[in-house]
C-alpha cells in the first residue's frame, strides 16, 4: 500500500508546526489534517503540485510504499523506490555525527555548486 510520508521531509526542512506549514502553504484545514493524518482515498494533482513546491521535493519524495507481507515481489518491481527509505532520525543522526568544519566545507561546496548550475 501506498502511504503519504510526509513527516521526514518537515524534519529534513526543519518544520516543527507541519498543520501550520500547510495552512501557510495555501492548504485549507481540512485537507491539512487529511493530509498529516493520511486520510485520503484520493490525492488531486494540484496538491502533490503544491507539496512539491512548498517543501521542495518530488512527487517520489512525498510516497512510502509497504508492501503486502503476504506477497513475494521481483527484484526490480518499480515500486521498490519507494521503501526502505533512511528515516528523518537516519538523517539527523548522519548530519550529527559529521564534524562542524566538514558541514561549513559540504554547505560552501553546495552552494558554489548551485550557483555554478545556474550560471550555466
Amino acid at each position: 500500500m501506498i502511504y503519504l510520508h510526509l513527516q521526514p521531509i518537515f524534519a529534513a526542512r526543519g518544520i516543527d508546526k507541519p498543520f501550520s506549514f500547510l495552512i501557510k502553504s495555501g492548504f485549507t484545514y481540512p485537507t491539512a489534517h487529511n493530509l498529516l493524518n493520511n486520510k485520503l482515498s484520493s490525492l488531486k494533482l494540484s496538491y502533490i503540485e503544491k507539496l512539491c513546491d512548498c517543501l521542495v521535493c518530488e512527487p517520489n519524495d512525498l510516497f512510502l510504499w509497504k508492501p503486502d507481507k503476504n506477497k513475494i515481489y521481483p527484484e526490480n518491481y518499480p515500486l521498490k523506490m519507494l521503501s526502505d527509505r533512511d528515516s528523518s532520525e537516519e538523517f539527523r543522526k548522519t548530519i550529527q555525527s559529521i564534524p562542524y568544519k566538514d558541514l561549513l566545507l559540504a554547505s560552501k561546496n553546495f552552494n558554489k555548486n548551485k550557483i555554478d548550475d545556474v550560471d550555466s
